[in-house]
């Protein structure tokens, strides 16, 4: 019995022993030349020549100092000019006085940039140096100061390329997360704007910024996006499309609970609706979350226009919509099951055009559409100055081809023109997929039970569409479950009675603008 406590006793005091280790190696080392051993284990140096030392002698306080960084993620000419040279300056030396707490006096007394701070932790410094940021290690100090230094190369910001706009602003986000939390800022100029960093990833850390406005956002909303983002285990998220798809409830939906876009002024409006916005290096675009359907459906320059304007836009895209839902389902329905809808003059003359093709309605209407997303992904997919090209040479080759050998009607060729058209009126690209693919699940159902099927159809989608909701917001409010707002769905009003926020999303303030004589926050 005894051997056995003592067997336990050993055990204890080595898994005590290892914690402790443990713990030891997680914190700096009150010596630079332990500490730089472990950075070089760590980042496997000499073979990987990206983590780079420069070591410094502070001779007013009889210390030596070592300086961090990796190299391709820092701005060098920042690191000479705020880190190096102030330290080595013999007056900026002088006025190290305090022997006790030597680092907080160098950070506020020598160094001449506002962005140091103290850090303990090794593996909170390796995230941060592989996100730009440069470490200091003072001889005898246990604390380090870490200081933004981000130098990674950026494009500089140009005109939107997918959300273009005749009236409006036209800048559009970069793949620099910093820029682009510069571009909000500019734009939204509150000083309730909320940035807060969450970390994603577990082998390679990327910084997600976090967007919301102070006293506008549901708090409940916040913390459940920072839950979901913090909870996420992958090895890396590279892309903030990626990060859209780990956060969501259904992954796996047709129906989205985010949406991106590439437009700041876009993405301050909806932070003024009290959304969340999620920005990432990399990324040059922004996540909105939550969205409804009226996200997908309205456009940035509805606003920029004058409100007969951009009502009559909207009902031409509503119009899109549903011709590019409906139209293939429409005709085969009524040449299937109801041909006493159509004008006799027509119904004789597409009989003959259709006397000699040798498929069925269905897959000729089939085949065409498949043909014509084949068209539309190699013009996406190939060089630039060849897929317009492409496209228009290929639609109309291969459509006069087909008729002339009698696969296909003339008819058939114009309604699926149409379609494509339509779909590309479509203003977000989730949406135009989402008909793309419903327009299919209509086709089958309509060559079963004819206008029947198409009716059943639908209402199972809407049905579905209406039960789903995204981070606790129902797709279709505020029309579905109503809820008090600004009526700026299908048609918008005039902007000065656009004052009340959409309450489905449960803002703190209901009202966009105090009244009259009552102060601002």
């Amino acid at each position: 019995m005894n051997f056995f406590k003592k067997k336990q006793l050993m055990k204890a005091k080595q898994s005590k022993d290892g914690t402790k280790k443990e713990q030891e190696l997680e914190v700096f080392s009150n010596k630079i030349t332990e500490n730089r051993k472990r950075f070089e284990q760590l980042f496997y140096y000499p073979t990987n020549n990206a983590l780079k030392f420069r070591e410094l002698y502070i001779s007013s306080i009889n210390r030596h100092a070592l300086i961090l960084f990796v190299a391709g993620a820092v701005d060098t000419k920042m690191i000479d000019q705020q880190i190096i040279k102030p330290l080595l300056e013999p007056q900026s030396q002088s006025t190290v006085r305090n022997e006790i707490n030597i680092v907080t006096d160098i950070m506020h007394n020598v160094l001449t940039t506002a962005s140091g701070k103290k850090i303990t932790k090794i593996k909170e410094a390796v995230e941060n140096m592989l996100n730009g940021s440069t470490l200091i290690l003072i001889d005898g100090q246990r604390d380090g100061i870490l200081i933004d230094t981000n130098g990674f190369e950026s494009r500089s910001v140009t005109e939107p390329t997918a959300e273009t706009v005749v009236k409006g602003p036209k800048t559009a986000f970069i793949e620099s997360a910093q820029v682009n939390r510069s571009l909000i800022r500019r734009q939204l100029k509150d000083h309730h704007l909320i940035t807060e960093i969450v970390t994603v990833g577990t082998k390679s850390p990327q910084q997600v910024s976090v967007l919301y406005i102070q006293n506008i956002v549901d708090k409940e909303l916040v913390a459940t996006v920072k839950k979901r983002i913090e909870e996420v285990q992958q090895d890396a998220i590279l892309e903030i499309s990626m990060l859209e798809e780990v956060i969501e409830e259904r992954p796996s939906s047709l129906f989205p609970s985010c949406m991106t876009t590439e437009r700041p002024d876009r993405a301050c409006s909806f932070l003024l609706e009290g959304h969340v916005i999620l920005l990432m290096d990399n990324s040059p675009v922004a996540l909105v979350t939550p969205i409804t359907f009226w996200s997908l459906f309205q456009t940035a320059e509805d606003q920029f226009l004058r409100m007969p304007y951009g009502n009559f836009s909207r009902i031409i895209r509503l119009i899109a919509l549903f011709i590019g839902l409906l139209t293939p389902a429409f005709f085969l329905a009524v040449t299937t099951f109801h041909p006493e809808m159509i004008p006799t003059d027509l119904l004789l003359a597409m009989a003959g055009t259709r006397e000699r093709i040798p498929f069925p309605t269905l897959w000729e209407i089939v085949l065409m559409e498949i043909t014509f997303e084949i068209l539309r992904e190699a013009g996406i997919r190939v060089p630039t100055p060849l897929g317009a090209t492409i496209g228009i040479v290929g639609a109309l080759i291969l459509g006069q081809a087909a008729v002339e050998a009698n696969i296909v009607s003339p008819i058939m060729v114009i309604i699926v023109s149409i379609t494509g058209l339509a779909s590309f009126a479509i203003p977000d690209i989730g949406l135009s997929v989402i008909v793309r693919i419903l327009r299919f699940c209509l086709l089958f159902a309509a060559n079963f039970l004819g206008f029947i099927g198409i009716a059943l159809a639908l209402t199972a989608i809407m049905a579905y569409a209406a039960s789903l909701k995204a981070f606790g917001v129902p797709f279709f409010s505020p029309l579905a479950p109503y809820t008090p707002s600004s009526k700026d769905l299908f048609l918008r009003p005039v902007l000065k009675k656009q004052w009340l926020r959409p309450q489905n999303m449960s803002p703190q303030r209901k009202i966009r603008a105090a009244p009259k004589g009552e102060e601002k926050e």
